[in-house]
C-alpha cells in the first residue's frame, strides 16, 4: 500500500524527497484540499520579501535532478510526476495512442498538432520563442496557453527547464520561462520503450489505486475528477 500523503516543504531535499515517494506533487492548491506544495511549504519559502519565491526557483533543478515530469495534469494546474509513474500517466492520458496516430485518427485539433510540430522540431524551446516563431503574440494567433495546456494534459508535452533571462550583468532576473519539449526528447527510448507497455485501462486503474491508497479520506469521485 502507498504511503498516505504528508508532507511539510522545509527545503528543496524535503521537497525532492516528497516526489520520490509519493509520485504525484502538485504544486498549486486544487480541488483535493491539502495535496499541493503551495498548502504544505515554509511560509519563508512561498514568499520571503526580496528573496523572492524561494519554491519556486527549485522547479528547474529538480526537473534536472530527478528526470520527473512536469505540467500542467491535474486541474490545468502543474505537477510534478516522477519518472516511474509517468509511464503509466502518459499511457493513460493518451489512451495509448502516439500523437501522429491520434492526429490522423480526428482526436486532435489542427491548432493543436501546429503548436505541437513546432515545439517538436525545437525542442527544447522556450515559450516566448515558441510564440515568437508561431505568431502567437498580439495581432497574430491567439489561444496560445490553452492550447499548450490541452498538450500538457494530454502528456504530450512537458517542461523541461524554467530559463531565467539575464541583464547586461550576467544577474537573473524576473520570472523563470518555461521550456518545453516532448516526452519521447526529454526520456528517449526508454520512455518510448515503456510508455505502451500495458493497455490505457491498466495504466488508469493502477494511477487510480495509488492515489486512492495515498489520499484515502478522499472520495473515488475526487480522484476520477483529477485523473480524468
Amino acid at each position: 500500500m502507498a504511503n498516505r500523503f504528508r508532507i511539510y516543504i522545509k527545503n528543496k531535499k524535503s521537497l525532492v524527497d516528497a516526489i520520490n515517494k509519493y509520485g504525484f506533487i502538485p504544486f498549486f492548491s486544487n480541488s483535493i484540499t491539502g495535496f499541493s506544495i503551495e498548502e504544505n511549504v515554509s511560509p519563508d519559502l512561498w514568499w520571503n520579501g526580496a528573496d523572492g519565491w524561494k519554491v519556486w526557483e527549485w522547479k528547474g533543478p529538480i526537473i534536472k535532478e530527478l528526470k520527473c515530469a512536469y505540467g500542467k495534469f491535474f486541474d490545468k494546474k502543474a505537477v510534478f510526476i516522477s519518472k516511474e509513474w509517468f509511464y503509466d500517466f502518459a499511457n493513460y492520458r493518451r489512451n495509448g495512442y502516439d500523437f501522429d496516430a491520434r492526429f490522423d485518427d480526428g482526436l486532435i485539433s489542427h491548432r493543436e498538432n501546429e503548436l505541437y510540430n513546432l515545439i517538436n522540431e525545437n525542442v527544447p524551446i522556450l515559450s516566448k520563442k515558441i510564440k515568437d516563431i508561431g505568431n502567437y503574440k498580439k495581432g497574430g494567433k491567439v489561444g496560445f496557453e490553452t492550447l499548450i495546456t490541452k498538450l500538457q494534459e494530454k502528456s504530450y508535452i512537458i517542461t523541461n527547464d524554467f530559463i531565467y533571462m539575464r541583464d547586461k550583468y550576467g544577474n537573473p532576473y524576473g520570472w523563470g520561462v518555461a521550456e518545453y519539449t516532448t516526452p519521447e526528447k526529454f526520456y528517449g527510448k526508454t520512455f518510448i520503450n515503456k510508455v505502451y507497455k500495458n493497455t490505457p485501462e491498466k495504466s488508469y486503474q493502477k494511477l487510480f489505486n495509488h492515489l486512492s491508497d495515498m489520499l484515502p479520506n478522499v472520495s473515488d469521485e475526487n480522484i476520477k475528477k483529477i485523473l480524468k
